[in-house]
This record gives C-alpha cells, structure tokens and sequence, in this order.
C-alpha cells in the first residue's frame, strides 16, 4: 500500500455500461429511451426521474455476439475489474484481451476459469478472499491483478451460447499514466483442458512461452473419473532451456521417455496448493475448503447421489510474494496421479482444466487452440 502516499501523474478513469469509453465527465449521461410506438427501450424504471438517474446498469449480449467492454489509448493500468454475469454457462462466455498492436489476445478464457470459479454458475457460489482475485456473493467477480500497457487496450467479451443471452454487469477501473515504462511487462492469461487426460501423461499448463518474464499464477479446475485420492502429481517448472527450444513438453520431458529435467519440482498437487494431507478435516473426515490471500481449495463439488456424480475441486495458487521469474522460456506441467492396488501409482484420466497467469514483455506467441463450445462444456 506504499504507493498510496505517493502523488503521480496517473488520472482515474472507469468504463461501464452507462459511460463504454470511460470518458472524463460523462458518466451517467443517458436518459430514458422510448421507441416510435412508445415501449421502453432502456430506463424503464427512471422514467419519472429522468438523467442521471440509474439508466442502464448492464448489457445483453447475444448468441454469438462479441461485445466489446473497453477500448483505451494508454499508456495505462488496468487496476480492477468487476462483473457479474448470468443467463449462460460460464464457460461460454469467453474473456479476450489485446495489448497494444498485438493482433491475438495476451488473455483468452472462460471467465469462471479466469476468476477461479469454473464448477460454479448463477445458482451456486463459492466465497474466494485472495489478493488478486475475490469472489463474492451473488457471483460478483473482481480481479486486482495489476495490467499495465504502452499503448493499447481492448477488452472483449464473446457469448458462445447457443441459443441463450448474456447479460453482464461491469466495470472496468483503470488509470491513464504517462510514466507508464515502453516496455511493460504485459498480463496474460492461458486456458487450457484435457478430458479426459491422456492415460501415462503429463498435464501440461503451459508451453511455448518465449522471452523474459514471471509466472505469477495457477488455476486448476479438476473433476475426478475415479475414486480414491487423485492427488499425488506433482508440478514442475522447466525454464530457460529445460527443454531445448523448438521441442514440447510432450517429446521433452522424462515422464514420456525424453531427457529434459525441471529446474522446481513439487511434492504433490495439495502441497502445491497449499494443503496436506488430502486437503482432509481429520475431525470430520470430509476435504475442507478453504481461501486465503495467495492459495486455496474454495469449492469442492461433492456427489448428490443423483445426477452430481463426479467429485471436482476449484484450486488456486498465487505466485505474488514468490513469482516464478524466467529470462528465456517457460513451461510448466502436473502430474495427474491416483492410487492402485499394492501401493502402486495409477495415472489418472480426470477431467482436468487450468489457467495460467504470467507477465512478459510483447511480442508473445498465439495460444493454442480454444475449442469448441462441447470440448469446453462441463459434463
């Protein structure tokens, strides 16, 4: 909080639906609209009040749409970001944004992926209290992972449903700084999934990174295809030449039969997230979820006996008091491992997603492939 003693040049600015460019004093500037035959088109409910009043607090964005939530001439920061989203699936609704003249997105994923929320949706809410990321009731998103650009920022949001609207309330806070550096280190954010994971395989969270930066994050979204404990992997970090370049994760590392060791390795999945010992309350002999500043197990689906069959676990890890810094390159893996019979290891085909945060300098290399709205749906 020491920078809040310090006066800079940076001047405030916020983008919602009621003011899209985010302009100096025109906020709240919309009035009751009415079409030819007299029915309310927007601000129905001011319509004995009049401007100023609360007009139009959200957007619906259709089926197929990209709706465009901020475009800003820097140089800038991106210092928080709200919405609450309903009518869809999360996962339908995809987050993209570009950094100055880079013509593929630095972040590109479902936004309960991207707020740590995969398995929840506007019926169901899991509390998230860490530093970066909050999650409060109603299903009220926030980041605060700091966005610096030189240049140019734009923020879009697509509605991949099929057939049904997006309504999304927002707000997008953000500061103009002329002391912003040419060469920031740029936000990005990478969604990736398996299901169900390919059998004697790593799960790889990233690859393909080149350049100078620090990994500050993941998220991993996991729903488990067998019983017992699924656990066991652990993570790794390969970096600046770890794997030669050129090659992948899948031809490189000693898992599949290649040569190329990590330079951090883990102990185990809930150790990397903070935990111990199964993420298990001993008193009540149940996984605990918990939430704290920089890692967390915030939702634990559990079966019904019904149709909720499968048990899946929302997990979070902050790299902010210990980011991961590379100078050349970065890929990052998980082990998905369970237990068999006679003490043995069983890898494990879960249905595994993540999302991994890091900053670098531009220019940076196109993500892999999305996929479809079926190779993204929870099921």
């Amino acid at each position: 909080m020491q920078q809040l003693e310090t006066v800079t040049r940076a001047q405030t600015r916020s983008i919602c639906a009621e003011n899209t460019k985010g302009e100096k004093g025109k906020g709240a500037m919309l009035k009751p609209q009415q079409d030819e035959q007299g029915n309310w088109i927007e601000g129905a409910c001011a319509r004995e009040l009049g401007q100023g009043w609360k007009i139009k607090p959200c957007v619906r964005i259709q089926p197929g749409e990209v709706y465009e939530m901020a475009d800003i001439e820097g140089p800038g920061r991106i210092l928080h970001i709200w919405m609450t989203p309903n009518g869809i699936a999360f996962r339908n609704a995809i987050l993209r944004v570009y950094w100055d003249d880079q013509k593929h997105p630095s972040i590109e994923c479902p936004i309960g992926d991207f707020f740590a929320s995969a398995f929840t949706s506007f019926q169901t809410f899991a509390q998230i209290s860490s530093e970066p990321v909050a999650v409060n009731p109603g299903n009220a998103f926030n980041c605060y992972w700091p966005m610096p650009f030189a240049k140019h920022c734009r923020m879009t949001i697509e509605n991949r449903d099929l057939k049904d609207a997006l309504q999304l309330f927002y707000q997008v806070d953000y500061e103009l700084d002329p002391d912003i550096p040419e060469k920031p280190a740029y936000f990005h954010a990478q969604f990736r999934r398996n299901n169900p994971q390919p059998y004697g395989k790593v799960y790889t969270i990233l690859e393909g990174v080149q350049g100078k930066g620090h990994y500050v994050g993941t998220y991993l979204a996991w729903g488990l295809n067998n019983k017992g404990w699924w656990g066991e992997g652990e993570i790794k970090f390969y970096m600046d030449g770890d794997i030669p370049p050129g090659c992948s994760v899948e031809d490189s590392v000693a898992e599949h039969g290649g040569d190329c060791f990590p330079t951090i390795c883990g102990t185990g999945t809930e150790d990397y997230f903070g935990g111990s010992y199964n993420f298990e309350n001993k008193t009540t002999k149940q996984y605990q979820e918990f939430t704290t500043p920089y890692l967390g197990v915030p939702h634990i689906v559990r079966p019904n006996g019904v149709y909720d069959s499968q048990m899946r676990f929302s997990m979070y890890r902050w790299h902010i008091a210990d980011p991961i810094r590379f100078h050349e390159d970065i890929a990052v893996t998980i082990q998905a491992l369970g237990w068999r019979s006679h003490g043995r290891y069983l890898p494990l085909q879960d249905d595994i997603a993540s999302v991994a945060f890091w900053y670098q300098e531009l220019p940076t290399a196109p993500f892999p492939e999305l996929g479809s709205v079926n190779d993204l749906e929870i099921i």
